[in-house]
């Protein structure tokens, strides 16, 4: 069985690259691309405030997010996860345009507005991450933690967060992907990134504007994807990954 998953998974992938690598050679056939070849410089400007915007709302994300979801996690706080949840559950409620715009209701226009915007948007994949995470521990482990004499703020360290680290990373994983499509609306709020390019081509009808926006979007959630799922891997300890292997075998 295992064995044909694994077939199933490699023709799917080598489906995946083939009709890619198929719609880039239409694409350049077509002179899809001729935007960028012409402005490189806008290009690469453009790009790094995409990824300007989506590493900045990311990073404050997990800054905020894990801490929190550690601490709903605590035995005496249990009882605020439900009010936590609720509070971040809005940034996924509302319509990413509403967060934008009453985001620069509050801040202007400008690169600060979207990074507020895309920040309250990532919460609340992280948070759920981290607490399933954490929930996931073993209680054995817990319990055979404590006969040793560790403490609560070591067995956090040693033992949960090791152990949740792969779920942890799953939800920053999701919420950069989100956000890297999403920050393509940062362009209405005056922030830029590809999104420029995007909606200047939809704007003019022009095909090249819109695929020199929207390709390289795409290619770079598909990258951004593909490293957090090696760190997903390379992260988690040795043995836990063992521990694990030997589990669902």
């Amino acid at each position: 069985m295992e064995r044909t998953n694994k077939t199933i998974a490699l023709i799917i992938k080598l489906i995946f690259w083939g009709l890619l690598a198929a719609f880039f050679v239409w694409a350049f056939t077509n002179s899809m691309f001729s935007t960028i070849v012409e402005q490189p410089d806008t290009f690469f400007r453009l790009l790094g405030e995409h990824v300007t915007i989506v590493l900045l709302s990311g990073a404050a994300a997990v800054l905020l997010a894990v801490p929190l979801g550690i601490f709903v996690t605590r035995p005496k706080f249990r009882k605020s996860e439900w009010l936590i949840i609720g509070i971040a559950n809005l940034g996924q409620t509302v319509p990413s345009l509403a967060v934008l715009a009453l985001a620069m209701g509050f801040l202007g226009i400008g690169i600060s507005a979207a990074i507020v915007a895309l920040f309250v948007y990532s919460l609340l994949p992280i948070i759920q991450n981290t607490i399933a995470g954490i929930d996931s521990v073993d209680d054995d482990m817990i319990d055979a933690a404590k006969g040793m004499g560790l403490t609560n703020s070591q067995i956090l360290w040693k033992i949960e967060l090791p152990n949740a680290l792969t779920s942890i990373i799953a939800g920053v994983r999701t919420a950069l992907v989100i956000n890297i499509g999403t920050a393509a609306l940062a362009y209405l709020v005056g922030a830029g990134g590809l999104g420029v390019w995007i909606f200047t081509g939809i704007r003019l009808f022009d095909n090249a504007f819109l695929m020199s926006g929207a390709v390289p979007v795409t290619l770079l959630a598909i990258l951004i994807d593909y490293l957090f799922k090696w760190l997903q891997f390379a992260l988690v300890p040795k043995g836990l990954r063992l521990a694990r292997k030997a589990q669902n075998s």
